[in-house]
């Protein structure tokens, strides 16, 4: 079998309602794929909605023996991923349909190594606001030491690449430190500034607690071994940067 373009990574916890429409948004992608869905372990209907895709090959749905979390199965993802390029979707998100076309063709034109989009927020009952939160053309390090705008459902990133690093430190959020250091060490990725992803708004996750998810920023100053000082001025122009992406989504 020939290795896809595309490695999908799919963390399934408590999305049996919501996973349909995701696995759908992948399968109408244009570019050849595997999609590794990983129940961590999920207490509802996750396997019966399963059953509907057993005969399609592209998908490989893998079964956690204890909850793991989303970190560690992403890393359990990338290991398993035989494509040229990672891409990463939540199972209550889902994709516009030339997402991962429009961000390859950006990265191979720019040498990127890591790719994001813009977004448009849904409410948690998953419908489509209208309200779209832009990114930038390039993003460099130090703008995402005081900004994470990169959403990893959003990402598109060389396996070569990812496979060198792990999801860490689930007590933060583990996805910034990555881009973090990816970008620390290739300095920059590239966005499509297209609302290719829904976004699903979240009171009870991390994104929807801000005091839990501003403690959890600054853990990742924290993580990434800048002192205090540093890490607190990183963190307050990260508030601030934060209140403006809110203010600003047309």
């Amino acid at each position: 079998m020939t290795d896809p373009m595309v490695s999908v990574i799919m963390p399934a916890y408590g999305c049996a309602g919501t996973i349909t429409r995701a696995i759908d948004s992948v399968l109408k992608q244009k570019v050849e794929l595997e999609l590794i869905v990983i129940n961590d372990c999920s207490p509802d209907e996750l396997d019966q909605v399963m059953e509907s895709y057993t005969d399609n090959p592209v998908i490989l749905y893998v079964k956690n023996e204890k909850n793991l979390g989303a970190a560690e199965s992403r890393n359990k993802g990338i290991a398993m991923a035989r494509g040229k390029y990672v891409a990463f979707l939540d199972a209550d998100d889902w994709w516009a349909e030339e997402k991962l076309v429009k961000q390859i063709h950006r990265m191979e034109e720019e040498n990127a190594v890591l790719s994001c989009t813009a977004r448009e927020l849904m409410t948690p009952e998953g419908n489509l606001t209208g309200r779209v939160i832009p990114v930038s053309e390039t993003i460099t390090y130090r703008q995402l030491l005081h900004h994470n705008s990169i959403n990893c459902s959003s990402v598109v990133v060389k396996s070569e690449v990812i496979k060198q690093y792990r999801m860490e430190h689930e007590d933060s959020h583990e996805d910034y430190i990555l881009w973090l250091q990816i970008l620390g060490k290739y300095q920059r990725a590239c966005g499509v500034n297209e609302p290719l992803l829904k976004y699903r708004l979240s009171s009870s996750g991390k994104s929807g607690n801000k005091l839990k998810s501003a403690k959890m920023t600054y853990r990742v100053y924290r993580y990434s071994g800048f002192g205090l000082l540093r890490s607190t001025w990183y963190f307050c122009s990260y508030a601030v940067h934060g209140v403006w992406k809110y203010l600003r989504a047309r």
